[in-house]
């Protein structure tokens, strides 16, 4: 299968140096610098046109044999030497490739969600964009496996259902989101498949949806109401959202692992090893922030920033948790009541008092 996809790409490439003189125009905008935006033609040729297809067509295959193929091998090979208390060079080898394909695919799922959202500019991502990208799906990819298998390891029944409510959860998620729009059913995917065949392939397209989430935040939001099937919106509500119940997700999953771990973690500081995983997490979420807040390349055109739009976030979360004003007022009032009763009777009883003075006095002159 590897040899002739080299020769067609060969064959691609002597295309680009003997290429026919019809070419296209494509017009795209630079990022706007001091508030202004040029707007740049192109000419591309047809074998220039057609290997962009194809590396398009690539970064996708790669996206769905990261999620879909390495990372269930990855969690499978950690869990086998867990169980078996060794971790031979080969499986290591072979884990190593492993996590390598899980975070290319994530970083790959970046930079085509950048493309899709940016479709009208002329990006460029520069490599300490790939850097951020790359730290930042290493540490959560790593993080989210071990947690996934230290808490098979221990609670095997229990493994199936956190698995399938993740999943299914997300598979779901933008099913629900589409039958709330109350949208027609997408007809212009393809003209060529019926709308069973447009049924499956949004199907297919959401499971993938949802084996990405599995492992981490994926950056390429299903939008099914959407004639591009993609949310080309940046919601840092719903990015928030994914990684605080993530994080808690992941701590429950620990302290699960923690008290019922068994004789195979004889050796292991348990203590340390949570407190691992949970600041190798926070450091994941750390890469993102300084990725969507300086390493960006689309920076420019976002109506706000990552810190302003978490800390909205969190703002409209304690808003929420926070009680309404009437109960506390309420509760104050029921508070100070019964203070007030005492000062009412005391003083009842002092103006008692008072009347009851003049007649004390007349009957003693009496």
């Amino acid at each position: 299968m590897e040899r002739p996809m080299l020769f067609f790409h060969f064959f691609l490439l002597l295309l680009l140096i003997f290429e026919e003189p019809y070419v296209s125009i494509t017009k795209k905008r630079q990022m706007p610098k001091d508030g202004y935006s040029e707007e740049i033609e192109k000419e591309v040729g047809q074998a220039e046109g057609k290997l962009c297809t194809h590396r398009s067509a690539f970064s996708r295959a790669s996206v769905i044999q990261a999620f879909l193929g390495s990372a269930p091998q990855l969690t499978l090979q950690l869990y086998i030497c867990v169980l078996q208390q060794e971790i031979t060079a080969a499986r290591s080898i072979f884990m190593v490739l492993s996590l390598l394909s899980i975070v290319y695919g994530a970083l790959r799922c970046n930079i085509l969600a950048i493309k899709i959202k940016y479709d009208d500019y002329d990006v460029s991502v520069k490599p300490a964009a790939y850097l951020c990208i790359f730290m930042w799906r290493s540490f959560e990819i790593a993080t989210r496996v071990t947690v996934l298998v230290l808490f098979s390891s221990v609670l095997q029944i229990w493994t199936l259902p956190v698995v399938l409510v993740n999943f299914f959860g997300f598979f779901f998620y933008p099913w629900i989101l589409f039958w709330q729009s109350k949208s027609p059913f997408p007809e212009n995917i393809e003209k060529a498949l019926s709308r069973v065949g447009t049924t499956i392939v949004l199907c297919l397209l959401t499971f993938l949806y949802a084996g990405i989430n599995m492992f981490c935040w994926s950056a390429v939001q299903v939008k099914l109401n959407d004639p591009d099937l993609i949310n080309k919106s940046q919601n840092w509500y719903r990015l928030t959202v994914y990684y605080m119940l993530r994080f808690i997700e992941n701590a429950f999953l620990l302290l699960m692992w923690y008290i019922y771990k068994t004789d195979i973690y004889l050796y292991v500081c348990a203590p340390l090893l949570v407190l691992q995983l949970l600041i190798g997490y926070c450091m994941a979420v750390l890469f993102m922030l300084v990725f969507y807040q300086f390493c960006h390349p689309c920076k420019k055109l976002f109506s706000s920033s990552i810190s302003e739009g978490l800390l909205s976030c969190f703002k409209f979360l304690c808003f929420i948790c926070k009680p309404p004003k009437s109960t506390v007022l309420t509760d104050k009032a029921e508070v100070k009541s019964p203070e007030n009763t005492d000062e009412a009777w005391s003083s009842s009883k002092t103006i008692d008092s008072q009347k009851g003075n003049p007649h004390q006095s007349v009957s003693s002159n009496a």
